[in-house]
Formats: C-alpha cells, structure tokens, sequence
C-alpha cells in the first residue's frame, strides 16, 4: 500500500521534472518541443492524480488521529443547531419556502446530493408512526388537543448504547470510504558494526464503507397539525429519530449484511470464547483476550439487561452478593435490549467487551424527510404521509479489538 508521504515523495519528483523541462527550454531561449510538450503534459495529468490521492490519504489520516479516542469527526455541519426547530423545517417544506436556520442548513447538507424532502442533520435529531387526533384505539394524538398542553410524557424505549459506548463517529462523508491499517510489522534484529541491516517487508489490511438506507414513514393526521404544532416537535425528535437510530444501534451490535451493515456478533473476525456461566473467570477471559493482541483502548462490557440482573445476583460462598465491580474487574458495564439473544435456546444472550473506537460509525446524509400530503393513504383526509431516509454504515475496523461469549442461564 502506497503511504502519504511516498505519494508526496513521488508528487515532488513529477514537478521537478517538469520544472527541468521548462528551465532546459528557457535557457535555450525557446518553446518547448512535440515531444517535451507531450511529456510535459503527461506529468502534469500525473501531479494532478497524486494530488487527489494525497487530499483523500490527508483525510484519512485525519480521522485515523481522531480514531483513537472515539471522538466524533464532522464533515462541515459546524452551526450551532441549537434554534433548530424539526416542526418549521417540514412545515415550510410542503410549501418549498424554507427559511431562517432551517433554510441554511438544509443547504448546506443537500451540497452535492440529490434530496426529495428536508434535510435535517442527525446531530438535531439523534440527540438522544400513525399520529391522529382521535381517541387512542386510532392513535396516541388524541391527549395533544387541548387548550394548553402539559409536557409530553415519552414512550418506553431500549437504550441504544453504541455511539455512547465509545464509537467513532464520522459525519459528513461523500464517496465510499476504505479505511486502511497495518496488519503486520516489519522486524529488528541486532547487527554487527558495519553490516547491512536485515531487511523485511510490513503488511497493510483495510475495511470499506459506503452508504447503506434505513427508512421508516409514518401518517400525521391533519388536525394533528393543525392543533398540536407545538408538540410536534418533541415527537418528531424523539419518535422519529428513535426509529432509525434504533435500527442503526441493532445494526451495528449483529446486522447481518443483508441491505444492512454487519456489526459485531455477525462479523466472521470477531472472535467469540465459548459458552460459559456469568462469572468473573468469564469476565477475566474475556479482558484477557485484549490484552493478548495488545489492545490497550478504552474498553467496555456491553450486554443484555438479563445477563445483569443476573449479574447482580451471583453470591459468594456466605451468600453475599458480590459486587459488579468485583464480577467485571472494574470494568465499565453497559446493557440494553438491543443486545439480541444469539442462540436458540431462550435463555442465552452475548456478553460483549471491546474497545470501542475500533467500532466506525458512518454518515453520508442528514436525515432525509420527505412531507408527502399526496399519498392516497392520507390525501382524501387532508393528513400527510411522512418519510424518513437515512445513508449510514457500520464497521469494526479492528476486528481484534472485541471479543464476546455467549452466557447461559440469563
């Protein structure tokens, strides 16, 4: 694999070389000739190519410096979003008047891609389906008509841990993105005095991403916007956005490939250690995996909420519950509902420990929401049909730098 400074290198040698030329030429007080000008030409068309290849290692080689701690890396949303209203953006969309913040924003994310509906960015709505008016056998709006409104009270929802976990997030993106590591060291040896070093070669790996869609839609009745515009927006933050960060967080703890990305539990190279009881021998097993392929990250244990409680359960010999800290060697222990059962007995979820920034989170759009009032679903009741499109990928760049076990009995 060619390295950033070995295009650099191979850039500075093409200039030099037409530079000769040009000088030759001038010192002999004339143009260049049909074959110095073809030549010329020529490295000019290669300078230009090794300098796209350096702008796209340049960029690679600065998420990699942003890699290490997990940090998010943004592609150019750098606006405060703070006044962004979710509700307004859609409002004025149907009519194709947007203004204010939402106007700029929505300019400034659909740059270079074709939208159908208003871009929101996704910092907006991943902060953390049928809405009517009527009585709650037809839907969940009917509390949001009213002379005033007390605070929405939210519905019951998994936690989705993976970007909280450590992730490394990239924003911003635009083509596919291959992200390259070293796989393998060259080797150093001890030499005598005035010998030839003993040469090796070094080996290069690298993983691909590249934009995958998760959707969802859902109808809004038309009082629902006529009457309750104000309480909109919480529920298209929170109910929207659940919707496809859910998916995403499933994806990237097992999406299985399939129009989706493939996340941890269904990567081949992930390593799994065998089905084992919940213990602290487990949980030694499992750190020490890591530490074996010298993986020295932030690490933390991610599992289903039964495999806790069941953790929290385990007794010494005088039946004194020992603590998760204890269990886990002080290790940060995260669960969530999204971590799904792995085997078919009923009883059987993963415990997952890794280093999390080797996990790549993904975002080539904002969210794409397309305000449909002509769908023959909802055009003869006056409501509108609401699709959400998101393009996003998941990749465990370091596949050792996660290992996980299957634990029985949770």
């Amino acid at each position: 694999m060619t390295t950033l400074n070995t295009l650099k290198e191979q850039r500075a040698a093409k200039v030099a070389e037409m530079r000769g030329l040009n000088d030759a030429a001038q010192a002999a007080n004339r143009d260049l000739d049909e074959g110095e000008r073809s030549r010329f030409g020529a490295l000019e068309a290669e300078v230009r190519g090794l300098s796209n290849r350096i702008t796209d290692a340049e960029k690679v080689a600065e998420f990699e410096r942003m890699q290490a701690p997990g940090e998010v890396v943004s592609g150019g949303m750098s606006r405060e979003l703070r006044g962004y209203s979710v509700a307004k953006a859609l409002a004025e969309g149907m009519t194709g008047g947007l203004s204010g913040l939402e106007a700029e924003v929505h300019q400034e994310l659909s740059k270079g891609r074709e939208t159908r509906g208003v871009m929101v960015p996704t910092e907006v709505l991943f902060e953390r389906r049928d809405l009517t008016t009527t009585t709650p056998v037809d839907g969940p709006g009917s509390t949001l008509i009213a002379t005033q409104l007390g605070a929405l009270s939210d519905r019951r929802r998994p936690a989705l841990k993976v970007e909280s976990m450590g992730a490394t997030v990239m924003r911003g993106l635009t083509g596919n993105l291959d992200l390259p590591r070293l796989t393998e060291s060259g080797s150093a040896a001890w030499i005598a005095e005035h010998t030839d070093a003993t040469g090796s070669d070094v080996k290069f790996g690298k993983v691909g991403m590249g934009p995958k869609t998760v959707a969802a839609e859902y109808t809004i009745s038309r009082r629902m916007m006529l009457q309750s515009y104000t309480a909109l927006e919480p529920l298209l933050r929170n109910d929207l956005a659940f919707l496809l960060a859910q998916k995403l967080d499933a994806a990237a703890i097992k999406g299985g490939g399939t129009n989706e990305p493939v996340g941890i539990l269904a990567d081949a190279d992930v390593e799994a250690l065998a089905d084992a009881a919940l213990s602290s021998d487990l949980t030694a097993d499992l750190i020490a995996a890591l530490e074996t392929d010298d993986v020295t990250g932030t690490s933390a244990f991610l599992t289903h909420t039964k495999v806790l409680a069941l953790a929290r359960k385990i007794k010494d010999g005088d039946g004194h519950v020992i603590p998760l800290s204890e269990i886990f060697h002080g290790q940060r222990v995260e669960a969530t509902n999204q971590v799904p059962a792995t085997s078919t007995g009923p009883d059987q979820f993963p415990l997952i420990y890794g280093e999390w920034a080797s996990l790549v989170v993904g975002y080539w759009s904002g969210v794409d929401i397309l305000m449909n009032p002509y769908h023959a679903a909802v055009a003869s009741k006056g409501g509108a049909m609401l699709h959400a499109f998101l393009d996003c990928d998941v990749v465990v760049r370091h596949k050792e730098g996660f290992r996980w076990a299957e634990v029985t009995g949770a």
